[in-house]
């Protein structure tokens, strides 16, 4: 899996894994959730956050100020290093960077439509567009939509670090030793790990909570992100920890030891 370090990330060591799933924006429930969390670190505990820290709630901003501020505190403490924490791509984080090149699209104004049904709206909101603005730029041609999304680029370049957040995005987190797999919203049972492309972000669904066998020799793959909204749900070779943050419900984090089980459990 070497040649694929670009795409994902790998947690050394682990101990324990604590996995924070989608946030969408509720930078409150996040600020909660990272004092609750910070007391109960122990030494060899590595951090993944599963995506979707975009999106719904309108504190986009602030939501990843606090991010960086949490990875900032951790590398402040003896033995962390920066390979302990991973960040993974979301749907809204994927609709975000294609949103910046939305001047590659075919059909601009019908892909904008699109994303902003899917929840995109709070992002741009957040870096100083709005979506009629986006669809005027659209109708007047790619040099005007160009112009429109660099404007959006320069505003999350001007916000320290939130530009290079999105650029160390992973794909999914693995555990070196080949037993937990971390992904946003599922996969694909049938591709091996180098071949899931956006199924790590668009899939999920019934199928992942019915996983019947260990995927790729993993021991639990866990995802941070149901659109059926069902709840912390664990079975025999998936876990799902989606509290239902930006939808009405509680931010949660997970917290997991190597053979799968989940040691502790908080909320905010």
């Amino acid at each position: 899996m070497s040649k694929d370090r670009d795409k994902f990330a790998v947690l050394h060591a682990a101990r324990r894994v604590w996995a924070v799933p989608a946030i969408h924006g509720e930078a409150a429930a996040l600020a909660r959730l990272h004092m609750n969390l910070a007391p109960r670190l122990r030494a060899g505990d590595r951090l993944v956050y599963l995506g979707n820290f975009l999106d719904r709630g309108t504190h986009i901003r602030e939501t990843l100020n606090d991010i960086l501020a949490f990875r900032r505190w951790l590398l402040a403490r003896p033995g962390t290093f920066a390979y302990d924490v991973a960040y993974l791509r979301g749907a809204q984080e994927e609709m975000w960077q294609k949103l910046l090149q939305l001047q590659f699209a075919p059909n601009p104004r019908e892909v904008l439509g699109w994303m902003m049904t899917q929840g995109v709206g709070a992002t741009l909101e957040a870096y100083g567009g709005n979506p009629e603005q986006g669809a005027s730029h659209a109708r007047d041609g790619a040099v005007a939509i160009t112009r429109w999304s660099g404007s959006l680029r320069n505003a999350m370049q001007a916000a320290p670090g939130h530009f290079q957040l999105m650029a160390a995005l992973r794909r999914a987190a693995y555990t070196d030793d080949n037993k937990l797999l971390f992904v946003s919203a599922g996969l694909d049972p049938e591709r091996p790990l180098s071949e899931q492309s956006d199924s790590f972000w668009w899939g999920g669904g019934v199928a992942f909570a019915r996983l019947d066998q260990a995927y790729g020799g993993f021991s639990q793959v866990v995802r941070g992100f149901d659109r059926a909204k069902g709840g912390i749900k664990t079975g025999p070779f998936s876990i799902t920890i989606d509290g239902g943050c930006g939808f009405g419900g509680p931010l949660v984090a997970a917290c997991l030891v190597p053979n799968g089980e989940i040691d502790e459990l908080i909320e905010a």
